[in-house]
């Protein structure tokens, strides 16, 4: 897959905070809008990412909207927050995040797990929010029956699930083991290796990730939860769903396609499929072709809330 070359610049400043919700703080990233009266856009990100994986989208939108995103419960600033898991509970964290960010309605945007995190988040706090970007995420399918969790888990998000149990000698061994990953390729860069870098902690020679397994494996599996899969079909607002022509290790078969979307039965008087082409499940985030073509949609849908 070809992508454009990484842009020679430094990634947008934000500024870090955090808000409380049940068992502790919530850590959130903000960056801020330059022009006044800016929508606002509240943006959750993958299983085992953390905020930072929206920084490219947040350079791209060039202060045009407030972007905030949390590290979702268990995860980076956020690991500390205590179970229960789940993505209901992802789902009322954001809701606590959007009564504090000085809006009265907010766009909600989610990528992978966040994308079924808010669509679940819409149908449960529906005044919340004004409308929904979905990115490669959302839609899903009956789990099949012989898979044990743990197994499960693994055939969704492969070598994500193993590197939680690794450790680390030092920064640059870990960022070596995601640029070895097929699916960054040529999009690693200055966003790329700050995203990867907040994942991390402890001490050398034995860094590892920040993510609970126990939160990765709760979240997981509820997934394929009745309420999380149906959400999708019961939103109460617009939604666009952005999908990564590719998979998660860059091979040709994305998460989605015309015919899975089509079986899915989507009601599309309310949720609009769009493909991204050239974007894998994380290049459609991360990259900076996908990043620009995710923020350009995120400023269109926030603009006709």
């Amino acid at each position: 897959m070809t992508q454009t070359p990484t842009p020679a610049v430094e990634p947008a400043a934000f500024e870090e905070f955090t808000v409380p919700v049940e068992g502790g703080d919530l850590a959130v990233l903000r960056w801020p809008a330059t022009v006044p009266d800016a929508p606002v856009a509240l943006a959750l990100h993958g299983i085992t990412g953390n905020a930072l994986s929206w920084a490219r989208v947040a350079h791209h939108l060039a202060g045009r909207v407030t972007l905030i995103a949390p590290d979702l419960r268990g995860r980076a600033g956020s690991s500390a927050l205590p179970g229960p898991y789940g993505i209901a509970r992802h789902a009322d964290d954001a809701a606590a995040l959007a009564a504090v960010v000085g809006a009265r309605r907010v766009l909600l945007a989610g990528h992978s797990m966040g994308a079924f995190t808010a669509s679940l988040a819409a149908v449960r706090h529906p005044d919340r929010f004004s409308s929904l970007l979905l990115v490669d995420g959302a839609v899903g399918f009956p789990a099949p029956l012989e898979l044990a969790p743990d197994e499960l888990i693994t055939a969704v998000i492969g070598p994500a699930m193993s590197r939680l149990s690794m450790t680390f000698p030092d920064r640059a061994g870990y960022r070596s083991f995601w640029q070895a990953h097929p699916a960054f390729g040529s999009s690693w860069g200055p966003w790329v290796d700050d995203y990867v870098q907040r994942d991390l902690v402890g001490q050398e020679p034995e860094l590892r990730s920040s993510c609970r397994i126990e939160a990765v494996r709760t979240d997981g599996v509820d997934l394929f939860s009745e309420d999380v899969l149906a959400a999708v079909h019961h939103l109460p607002c617009p939604a666009r769903l952005l999908w990564a022509e590719r998979g998660l290790m860059d091979e040709p078969q994305g998460l989605y396609d015309e015919e899975r979307l089509a079986a899915a039965g989507l009601d599309r008087r309310v949720v609009t499929p769009l493909m991204l082409a050239g974007t894998n499940h994380y290049t459609i985030l991360i990259g900076d072709d996908g990043a620009r073509e995710v923020a350009r949609h995120l400023m269109e849908t926030a603009g006709s809330s």
